[in-house]
């Protein structure tokens, strides 16, 4: 069991997109997707620049890794499927990708990571599909702009502060801590794994 961390840059209910009852990453952070196995725990972390310094934003074990095909595909992720016609929610879906049937290039939908008027990003498309994989979570915790503080314990430590300024991504931490923090997030999930809005809304919304 491994715990991945990083910062969550745009927390605006996308990636994460911890709606309809499951928590997925499907966007952004392509080698933690692809580096995160069934049983591992992804922690996303508050952003020092929206003052968010040592918090918790969510949190997630890892249930189910998907294909993009497989997640478009999927009736259990229709909901996940972008309408930005839609309401708040449906605007973030992050069911965004699958490949066009005659051919092997990918088909963005009409998404956040689109322009504004909803033609494919390609920048976006590269980064995200570079490794088209999708982390599936029904045992979760999201706080988005209620985001608690993370327990000085896992902080204060010798060699620094281990959950600010994640560049990509961090594993890897000391194995007394990784222990004790997985145990700390695991005391967190309860049936109610939504427990706040997505801090960007209020900028947007």
């Amino acid at each position: 069991m491994t715990l991945f961390a990083y910062t969550v840059a745009d927390d605006i209910g996308f990636a994460p997109n911890p709606f309809h009852g499951c928590c997925t990453l499907a966007t952004c952070k392509p080698e933690l997707r692809h580096a995160a196995k069934l049983g591992d725990w992804v922690a996303g972390v508050g952003s020092v620049t929206k003052n968010q310094r040592g918090k918790l934003v969510y949190a997630m074990k890892v249930q189910g890794k998907l294909s993009f095909d497989e997640y478009w595909n999927s009736s259990r992720f229709k909901q996940k499927q972008p309408l930005r016609s839609g309401s708040i929610k449906q605007r973030y879906g992050d069911n965004v990708y699958h490949r066009a049937e005659s051919a092997d290039e990918w088909i963005q939908e009409d998404c956040r990571h689109s322009y504004e008027d909803g033609t494919p990003n390609p920048d976006h498309v590269r980064r995200d599909t570079k490794h088209p994989e999708v982390l599936v979570s029904q045992e979760y915790v999201y706080y988005g702009a209620n985001a608690i503080e993370i327990p000085t314990q896992f902080r204060n430590r010798s060699e620094g502060d281990l959950f600010v300024a994640l560049r990509s991504y961090r594993r890897n931490f000391p194995a007394e801590l990784e222990s004790a923090f997985i145990s700390w997030l695991e005391s967190l999930i309860s049936e109610v794994s939504v427990r706040g809005d997505p801090l960007d809304w209020s900028k947007y919304h």
